[in-house]
């Protein structure tokens, strides 16, 4: 037979040890609690320029420690606000992806300010074979008559970037950034400030345009002299030709003809300055001589 004492230890022991299991969950519990802090996260994917909604949004608990700024704890402070850009469900809803409040729905929420969108014509090759999605980059390119060519009597043409990083804001009528497979469409919305919808305007109207896909960590800028028949053709290492003398025509002289009253003038003048001419007399008076010119 086991001792008492045994018994009583062991029996201890255990009330020891479920005493320190309670004590240890309530502590996990309470650090839990404390260390946490509800947000509200997106419920579903969401596109860009769309209003919330009560269904779209939820709120989960986010550690302090990695609490990003400019979350909201509220769903509904969130009621009517339009997203800015596409957000992935679980993700935080954060102010800096909302327009301002007040801000109606559609692609007019997700402009810059001082920006604009602009729409233009492309095709599957001028629109890099649908790989110009929403949110991409693009340079634009004309090929438009040199103007500078004609006074060597010359007609070339020049493919020159006009633009450089410029925002995709929609293709054809999706602004979904989500999707990467490529869209072949007929038109591409871009994001540009005025200065910049004036020379696009102006490019589409002489020439063609190409969209140039760019990388998005990509911000340099590149200025180039643009391309011609010439620079196309010639040989790496090979100086470029110099250009032909520009031959000006001899302008015809023109002599021009006095009227008839400038002339009568001019003779009139020559007679009142000409000597007058003719033979002389000697006259005699007395013991006086003098000649006589007529």
């Amino acid at each position: 037979m086991k001792s008492p004492r045994a018994l009583v230890m062991i029996l201890v022991s255990v009330v020891i040890g479920l005493g320190a299991v309670v004590l240890a969950s309530r502590w996990m519990v309470n650090q839990v609690s404390i260390s946490t802090s509800p947000i509200v996260v997106a419920a579903t994917d969401i596109d860009l320029g769309t209003p919330l909604t009560p269904q779209m949004l939820t709120v989960a608990n986010w550690p302090r420690s990695s609490l990003p700024p400019g979350t909201i704890s509220d769903v509904k402070q969130l009621e009517s606000r339009v997203v800015r850009t596409s957000i992935q469900r679980g993700e935080p809803i954060l102010e800096s992806k909302l327009a301002p409040v007040g801000t109606k729905g559609g692609l007019s929420a997700v402009i810059s300010e001082g920006k604009r969108a602009m729409t233009v014509r492309v095709n599957d090759v001028i629109g890099v074979a649908g790989f110009a999605l929403p949110g991409n980059y693009v340079d634009i390119m004309v090929n438009t008559e040199n103007d500078a060519s004609k006074a060597s009597g010359k007609d070339k043409m020049i493919s020159k970037i006009v633009l450089e990083h410029v925002l995709v804001l929609a293709v054809a009528q999706e602004a979904s950034r989500d999707e990467t497979k490529p869209k072949v469409v007929n038109a591409v919305t871009l994001e540009v400030t005025p200065e910049q919808a004036e020379k696009l305007d102006l490019a589409r109207s002489v020439g063609t345009l190409t969209l140039v896909l760019r990388n998005q960590m990509d911000k340099s800028a590149v200025n180039t002299t643009g391309a011609d028949k010439d620079e196309m053709l010639r040989r790496e290492g090979e100086p470029l030709a110099a250009p032909a003398p520009v031959v000006v025509p001899p302008q015809p002289v023109v002599a021009k003809r006095a009227s008839p009253k400038r002339v009568k003038k001019t003779r009139q003048a020559r007679v009142g300055t000409q000597q007058p001419t003719g033979g002389s007399v000697m006259v005699i008076k007395g013991i006086q001589q003098t000649d006589q010119r007529y």
